[in-house]
């Protein structure tokens, strides 16, 4: 038998979304101050009004999620006072404390309408987030570690780290690229997001990159076109200011601001607040170092000049003293000159004189004995050649037979008539061997013939 059942009672949707809207009402009637992450703004231009998307993350992990309404008369209220206080609007990514009504409509379900937002809120977490950093940094004694890096002289290559599109960049370009003195820099670009969720991770990796090519950089410039406090909470993150902190290199940052430094910044070997301003601290380098060479020929060109006139003076003044000097010598000396010259012009007479009647008499003495030996010899040479005469001629018919004799010899010695008669020369490196011993097994021989020669190799010997 069937049970009875009792009839289901069934309620509409609406009816349970008009339950559940007077439930929260009763529930939920006050106005709430809330803490949460503002993922995205969703800002929608065409009515002014936004929808964020808020979350609550706990050891990154999202806790709670939910949305909300911000009317567009509130968003202009509030994105006022944020850019009056924070120096940059509302937007994605910030952490805020606000003021709503927890709202249910049908179609759209639990809602937060956003009445207000605390900007000093959001200010003080960047504040918190920036002092955590310096602590962790100082703790790990990091802190200063890039700022004791040493820049080169002139630092003409420099690695950059920013955004293609960036105006900043544009504008840090132009004036090391167009400066009037013509200095020339070797610049390279390492492009990386500035800002949102990948600006971390993208300017990190860029660090990490440029250091695998260390040694083609002098610095590392990191340019931002401007921008608000929020806009910069990237650079308070540990990771970008502990990658900058411990950078082998000196580095530059350019972010455009002139607010309080962000924690990259203060860790950084030179913080030049805007791009151009970067470029201008880059370019002072140049001139000052400029400044010290000129100003060193000047000093130079000066003391050659001072030097060449004080010794022009003194080899002047030299000169007039030792002309005076010369005179008044020679006019002192000049009669004891002249007496000298005179006994030296007697005595030289007199001199010449006695040599002139020495070498005439001994001329005459040489001549008579000349005379005397020459007639005494004529005749003994005549003699004499006589007998050279036929003593040469039996000579020269000894030497002629000797010589006849020794020609037959060489003949009969000749080595071409011994090869004739069948023998041979046997060489070694172009000596002729004529033992044994003068060879290995194994070398390479020459045996010349009358006719050709023939090359061979020991194979044994006795």
């Amino acid at each position: 038998m069937m049970p009875i059942l009792e009839p289901r009672r069934t309620f509409t949707l609406s009816q349970v979304t008009a339950s559940i809207k007077k439930t929260l009402e009763a529930r939920y009637h006050s106005e709430y101050w809330i803490s949460a992450e503002m993922n995205k703004l969703n800002y929608y231009s065409h009515s002014g009004h936004c929808y964020p998307e808020l979350l609550e993350k706990k050891d990154g992990k999202v806790v709670a999620e939910m949305r909300s309404m911000l009317w567009k008369s509130n968003y202009d209220r509030i994105n006022k006072r944020f850019e009056e206080v924070l120096k940059t609007p509302l937007s994605d990514g910030l952490r805020i404390l606000f003021l709503a009504k927890i709202t249910f409509h049908p179609t759209s379900g639990v809602q937060l309408q956003i009445m207000d937002i605390d900007p000093s809120y959001t200010l003080g977490d960047l504040q918190r987030e920036k002092n955590e950093t310096i602590d962790r940094l100082k703790s790990e004694q990091v802190f200063d570690l890039n700022r004791r890096k040493v820049l080169p002289i002139l630092p003409q290559r420099i690695a950059i780290i920013s955004a293609n599109t960036s105006k900043g960049l544009g504008d840090f370009l132009k004036i090391i690229d167009e400066n009037p003195w013509n200095y020339r820099f070797f610049h390279m670009l390492f492009p990386a997001y500035l800002q949102g969720e990948k600006a971390i991770t993208s300017i990190v990796e860029k660090l990490q990159t440029i250091r695998k090519v260390i040694h083609h950089f002098d610095a590392v410039a990191i340019i931002r076109g401007g921008g608000g406090d929020v806009g910069l909470t990237t650079f308070n993150h540990y990771d970008i200011s502990q990658a900058i902190a411990n950078f082998p290199i000196p580095v530059i940052t350019g972010i455009g601001h002139s607010t309080n430094e962000t924690v990259a910044e203060l860790v950084a070997y030179y913080n030049a607040i805007t791009p151009t301003k970067t470029g201008e601290f880059l370019l002072q380098k140049f001139r000052d170092f400029d400044a010290v060479v000129s100003g060193s020929q000047n000093s130079m060109v000066d003391f050659s000049r001072m030097s060449l006139n004080n010794q022009n003076e003194k080899l002047q003044i030299s000169g007039r003293f030792l002309k005076s000097g010369t005179g008044k010598l020679v006019e002192k000396n000049k009669g004891k000159i002249i007496s000298v010259s005179q006994k030296v012009s007697h005595q030289t007479r007199t001199n010449l004189t006695i040599h002139h009647n020495s070498l005439n008499a001994t001329v005459s003495k040489m001549q008579s004995v000349s005379n005397s030996v020459l007639s005494r010899n004529n005749w003994m040479m005549t003699d004499f050649s006589g007998k050279i005469i036929s003593s040469t001629k039996r000579f020269l018919v000894n030497e002629d037979q000797k010589v006849e004799q020794i020609q037959k010899n060489i003949n009969i010695l000749d080595p071409i008539n011994t090869l004739k008669r069948g023998f041979s020369i046997t060489r070694f490196d172009g000596a002729a061997i004529t033992s044994s011993g003068t060879v290995s097994i194994g070398d390479d021989v020459e045996i010349n013939l009358f006719r050709g020669k023939i090359n061979a190799k020991i194979n044994s010997k006795e």
